[in-house]
């Protein structure tokens, strides 16, 4: 019954259909929001480095120690999915033919950036993260190029 309704409301109210030539409109893009996440790699990273392992035999310093532990790798991993996920929309999604001629590297540095969100997942790397962290900074600059703007890179102290 509710089925045939919503079929009538359709029929009588039918939705204009939406085109557009890519997935968001133009200006929703930003690659701000790819730094922000390895940003919070980069940190969580930072602090699995400085955790002391607890001394042998302290049970409730190991639990807390492996809870800590733990907490700071979930975060790590997810970030560092969320920038792979920002970097991937902003390759496919908006970065076009055109772009090439800018920019002919453009593809590899995506996919190598890319490849080091998945480093940071896997490994515990202060390297990676700043590799990472630079493989950003030089997307952020191409994104801002292609727009004419020369937006400053912002770097966390």
């Amino acid at each position: 019954m509710f089925n045939q309704v919503i079929s009538k409301l359709q029929a009588w109210l039918p939705a204009p259909a939406a085109h557009a030539h890519c997935d968001g409109p133009c200006g929703v893009y930003d690659p701000s929001s790819a730094r922000i996440a390895a940003e919070a790699v980069v940190n969580m990273t930072k602090k699995l480095m400085d955790l002391e392992v607890p001394a042998p035999g302290d049970k409730a310093a190991q639990i807390a120690y492996n809870n800590t532990f733990s907490r700071y790798v979930a975060i790590k991993e997810e970030q560092a999915q969320i920038a792979k996920d920002e970097l991937l929309i902003l390759w496919t999604d908006y970065f076009k033919p055109q772009h090439l001629d800018q920019y002919p590297d453009l593809h590899d540095t995506f996919w190598k950036a890319a490849k080091l969100c998945s480093a940071c997942k896997v490994e515990v790397n202060p390297q990676h993260t700043q590799e990472l962290m630079e493989a950003i900074q030089k997307i952020h600059n191409m994104f801002w190029a292609t727009k004419s703007r020369d937006i400053s890179w912002y770097t966390a102290s």
